[in-house]
């Protein structure tokens, strides 16, 4: 199995049996405490059998109880903190807020480390060169398509993340080879999405997609970000997916500001001088010019 210990937990919390989650819960909540337990103590403090213990172990890929002790040594010594799964209704503000903080400190650790750098530079890339970038996505996603669409203009990159199904379809219909449309999906699974990244490659552009796994998004795209997130579908569990695919747009943005070099620096640095002299509420006092700026 792939990941830390901590992370394979997580993801297969709900695969697990009742006991075996109990076990679970238990060592997410204190996996420092748990380093230090015996079979005996850890079976006593989770109030399960010693034998409920070792199928635990086993079913999260551990080769029994010793060799689950030594992996949970080394998750723990990355100092990455995993309690978010065991967010109770009776948690008080300060644990609610911390157990959510370090869920989504521990997730977006986790992407960074499986993020494929190779397709990451090939989308930048790609981005860089387009003569238009096209960004779609629906309910969460959507919101992560409409935060890209606020920042690449001010890198120099013409760009769109229209919102309703038929705005997107349109805008793939009007697709040419010189432009990127870049698909946002945690599933990668949306039938209107699939259907419109066919309709922009028939067109001959470049397809980026953002997606959480192997997908048929990933299929269809010309170049495949996974976004492999600790998401689960516990009840009090906040979706992480949507923090990480912001992170990773953030990511592709600051990646094509560097590639498109001086020139689209200094827009940028032109552009936050602007928003300053808007903020303070003094007459417009006319754009910079870039010497100004170095």
């Amino acid at each position: 199995m792939n990941g830390t210990v901590l992370e394979r937990i997580n993801k297969g919390l709900e695969s697990l049996r009742r006991s075996e989650r109990k076990v679970a819960d238990a060592v997410l909540a204190d996996p420092h405490g748990t380093v230090r337990m015996t079979l005996a103590e850890l079976a006593e403090t989770v109030g399960v059998s010693q034998p409920t213990i070792v199928r635990f172990t086993n079913a999260i890929g551990c080769d029994g109880f010793h060799d689950f002790r030594i992996q949970l040594a080394q998750s723990v010594a990355l100092g990455i903190p995993a309690t978010q799964s065991v967010i109770e209704a009776q948690d008080d503000t300060a644990t609610t807020v911390s157990k959510v903080f370090d869920f989504s400190i521990t997730s977006l650790d986790h992407v960074r480390r499986h993020l494929d750098l190779n397709a990451l530079d090939r989308a930048v890339t790609a981005i860089a060169a387009a003569s238009r970038v096209v960004f779609i996505g629906l309910g969460a996603s959507g919101i992560v398509a409409m935060d890209a669409e606020q920042k690449f203009p001010l890198l120099g990159v013409p760009c769109s993340a229209p919102i309703d199904t038929h705005q997107q379809f349109l805008a793939a219909s009007t697709s040419t080879p010189s432009t990127v449309l870049v698909a946002i999906s945690n599933t990668g699974r949306t039938a209107s999405i699939l259907d419109t990244v066919r309709v922009a490659r028939d067109r001959g552009a470049t397809v980026v997609g953002i997606t959480g796994g192997l997908s048929p998004l990933a299929e269809l795209s010309d170049i495949a970000l996974i976004v492999e997130s600790l998401d689960n579908t516990d009840v009090y569990t906040p979706t992480i997916s949507r923090l990480a695919q912001l992170v990773v747009v953030d990511t592709i943005a600051t990646m094509t500001l560097l590639r498109r070099g001086e020139s689209a620096l200094g827009d940028v640095r032109a552009m936050k001088t602007m928003l300053a002299q808007m903020r303070s509420g003094l007459p417009y006092q006319g754009a910079p010019e870039r010497g100004e700026l170095a």
